[in-house]
């Protein structure tokens, strides 16, 4: 059987070259056809999707848009649907992920875009969301209106299922007309959700499109980032420094690079009774899509003096993700995965065999868990469940010690009473952390949130303001005036 990516309104599937390729995991294979578009396919596309946003998206009210998504998502979280089915099938066996992690993951994350989380989004970057369907009174006096571009293109990246959903939908909501690039690891769920969109509301299913090109092909690429108004993108900073240098000068660049994340436990959250817990919680994060989300912890800073020692909790960790290795085995490993991983973890018994550092997990383990007594800088692991655990006597030192990754950083997971998550949190935010979470969820970022500090729909937008002076000017050219 082969699965056809992408969503592409307007043009015959067999018109379109397709690159087939091969995933594979668990003792099964998936064949996979990308489309491969010719510049005057790709033109086209873009010209439609251009098209149907200025002629329908724009006339549509935004209860419409929030409706039809919150049914798409519906059908999604439904585990009797064809396509969910299909999601359960298909998403362990191209990305590596077991089975029960992409069945829970997928359910957690869809429930973030059903109709009550969607009016969060536009609650949080719209006092008004009336903006986004007509002009709206301003505080100052006049009138604003809210558009989003004609065009918006998304460049994504990773194989976390459904990830791409959550920009694919804020541009939804602005009414952009939306255009996605598959990523090549995990390239089906945006197009299934594109589709669902295109049955449940056929307009609006015309204003986007799902493509796939790969990476670094320049006459791929070139004709979807000369059209597009905004483009938001996804990968490493070289690639999006890369990426930056081939857009016109008014093209509105958003992009989002690799991050690195980290927990801060205080010691007034050590004792005999939360620690176990809060080891739970910790692992979770640690082995939940392992480690790939820019959201996930690498390093937890743990606080000296109270009832369990740093220690004894860096056991209470390594215990949790020896369970969970059981109920969710760990993906296979690329070879370059695999290289990354094993140099960390020769460093770290390097590290041991010195005394200088304490390390838990066996190297046939999927896991693995350091403590080190001497407080040190946050630095990245080998990923895939590999923890590292830094004593320090005072939660006051982490600033510091993540200070010189202040570009990098983005959420800390903290587990303290509310005066130190307050004061640490004002610490934390001068150095550049976005994002401050409870343990366990981490990578369960809220409806609504800042993404790298930035407005998940309000940096979509362009406002159009009717001044004060225009409107009352206006009354003197009004057939009432006496």
């Amino acid at each position: 059987m082969i699965e056809y990516a992408g969503h592409l309104p307007g043009l015959n599937r067999d018109d379109v070259r397709w690159r087939h390729v091969r995933h594979a995991a668990w003792g099964e294979t998936v064949e996979i056809a990308l489309p491969e578009l010719d510049e005057t396919q790709a033109q086209a596309l873009c010209e439609r999707v251009r098209a149907g946003a200025r002629a329908r998206l724009r006339r549509m009210e935004i209860a419409r848009i929030v409706a039809a998504i919150d049914a798409a998502v519906a059908r999604l979280l439904d585990r009797q649907h064809p396509l969910r089915r299909k999601a359960e099938d298909l998403l362990p066996v191209v990305t590596g992920y077991d089975r029960e992690t992409v069945r829970l993951g997928l359910t957690s994350y869809l429930k973030t875009f059903r109709k009550p989380q969607l009016l969060r989004f536009l609650a949080e970057d719209f006092p008004n969301p009336g903006v986004l369907d007509g002009f709206q009174p301003a505080t100052k006096g006049g009138f604003l209106r809210a558009q989003g571009p004609d065009l918006l293109l998304h460049i994504w990246a990773g194989n976390v299922p459904a990830l791409p959903l959550w920009s694919l939908i804020c541009g939804l909501l602005v009414k952009a007309g939306t255009v996605g690039k598959l990523a090549s690891a995990e390239p089906l769920m945006a197009g299934w959700f594109a589709s669902l969109i295109a049955e449940i509301d056929p307009e609006l299913g015309e204003c986007l499109a799902i493509v796939w090109w790969k990476g670094g092909e320049e006459a791929g690429e070139a004709t979807f980032l000369r059209a597009a108004d905004t483009v938001m993108a996804y990968g490493s900073n070289a690639t999006l420094t890369a990426l930056r240098a081939k857009l016109p000068v008014t093209t509105r660049f958003l992009p989002h690079g690799h991050k690195i994340g980290f927990g801060v436990i205080a010691r007034a959250a050590l004792d005999s009774r939360k620690a176990m817990m809060l080891a739970r919680l910790a692992a979770h994060d640690v082995a939940r899509y392992e480690q790939q989300g820019c959201y996930s912890p690498q390093l937890l800073f743990v606080g000296r003096g109270g009832p369990v020692a740093p220690g004894e909790f860096a056991r209470y960790v390594a215990h949790e993700l020896a369970a969970l290795a059981h109920r969710h085995p760990r993906r296979g490993l690329s070879p370059e995965e695999a290289a990354s991983l094993a140099a960390w973890r020769g460093t770290q018994e390097l590290r041991a065999l010195d005394g200088g550092a304490e390390l838990f997990g066996e190297p046939a383990d999927p896991w693995a868990v350091v403590h080190v007594e001497t407080p040190e800088a946050l630095a990245p692991t080998g990923l895939n469940r590999t923890l590292k655990l830094v004593s320090v006597d005072s939660l006051d030192a982490v600033p510091a010690l993540v200070a010189p990754y202040r570009t990098f950083l983005q959420t800390a997971g903290i587990a303290a009473p509310p005066t130190e998550l307050f004061r640490l949190a004002a610490q934390l935010g001068e150095v550049g952390v976005t994002r401050i979470a409870a343990l366990g969820r981490m990578t369960a970022p809220e409806a609504g949130w800042h993404h790298d500090g930035r407005f998940s729909l309000l940096d979509l937008v362009t406002m159009t303001e009717i001044e004060h002076s225009a409107e009352a000017a206006a009354e003197g050219f009004a057939p009432y005036v006496d």
